[in-house]
């Protein structure tokens, strides 16, 4: 008997958070709501599916919302830990792409560098989700978003403040940001700005969707007036060994009371967590009422639902 493949389907991956256009995040911020109010509704959308989890950093939010929302749409999962040992460290990418392909229909990755994302992605012919990398973390902003659009009833000209280092997070808060038609505001020490060509690419999208993106010195100048102050870590999971010298750059950049009393009298305050307490902000601002950070984490499980329904029901 001769041995044939099926078919091939189109696929779709998940690997900046670009890969949507503006119409296209309305339609989803559409369907994440009804997931969210409709749960029953998609509890089959990946009936008789598998999922492979491959994790090179620790994670709570990540690994649990994927699990836990490949379940409840009718799926299973299996994780690969490769906290220990890196993804290329037994064989190339390339390969464990190409084996994962022939026994699972897709792949969440959260990786160290967003090359290793990508080489997953161009070997194999299933959906590859980015649940984190050192340039984007779509998962999270998406999330992030949703539960802004939820808290003020709409994203375009919503202003928001991100303080801090220009890491994966600023990126897809500005690419992401920019497709919602929202003002995204960054402010940076000197060395520590994102990356120019993400920082191109969202004015480009801003100038379609009138939305706006500003790179500025100032704490104070960024949170002015805004809706959202969001801020992270200052130094990122594989950057220990910058801690010392990163609290030192961005000192002045803390999110405490006095900076966000400088916002608007309805902002609230957002952290992708986890979060060193006392460093990028104080207890008394992350712990406060008007902290939404909780309500991000729960809807990191209902829109990453929707991000598999999409991809893979």
């Amino acid at each position: 008997m001769s041995a044939t493949l099926a078919p091939i389907k189109s696929k779709e991956d998940l690997l900046t958070g670009m890969e949507w256009n503006s119409g296209q995040l309305q339609d989803f911020y559409r369907l994440a709501s009804d997931v969210k109010a409709h749960p029953d509704k998609y509890r089959k959308s990946l009936a008789g599916k598998v999922l492979v989890l491959i994790f090179e950093k620790p994670s709570l939010r990540t690994r649990v919302t994927f699990e836990v929302g490949i379940a409840n749409l009718g799926g299973s999962s299996i994780f690969l830990d490769h906290t220990f040992s890196r993804l290329n460290a037994r064989e190339p990418i390339r390969d464990i792409a190409k084996n994962l392909e022939r026994w699972v229909q897709g792949i969440v990755a959260r990786v160290f560098e967003q090359e290793a994302l990508d080489e997953l992605a161009r070997n194999a012919r299933i959906p590859v989700i980015n649940a984190l990398s050192d340039r984007f973390h779509p998962c999270q902003v998406l999330a992030d978003y949703f539960t802004l659009e939820e808290h003020f009833g709409g994203l375009r000209g919503l202003k928001l403040a991100y303080v801090g280092d220009g890491n994966n997070m600023c990126h897809s808060l500005l690419s992401i940001g920019a497709r919602v038609g929202a003002h995204v505001r960054v402010a940076t020490p000197a060395g520590y700005e994102p990356d120019e060509i993400v920082v191109a690419e969202a004015r480009r999208v801003a100038r379609e969707t009138h939305g706006k993106i500003e790179i500025l010195r100032s704490p104070e100048e960024a949170v002015a007036g805004v809706q959202a102050v969001y801020t992270d870590v200052w130094a990122s999971m594989g950057q220990e060994n910058e801690a010392a010298a990163r609290e030192k750059a961005f000192t002045g950049y803390q999110v405490n009371e006095k900076l966000f009393a400088l916002a608007a009298p309805d902002a609230v305050f957002l952290h992708c967590l986890p979060a060193h307490r006392g460093l990028e902000v104080t207890e008394s601002v992350i712990d406060s009422p008007r902290s939404i950070i909780y309500d991000q984490a729960e809807n990191r499980l209902h829109v990453q639902k929707a991000i598999l329904h999409v991809l893979l029901a």
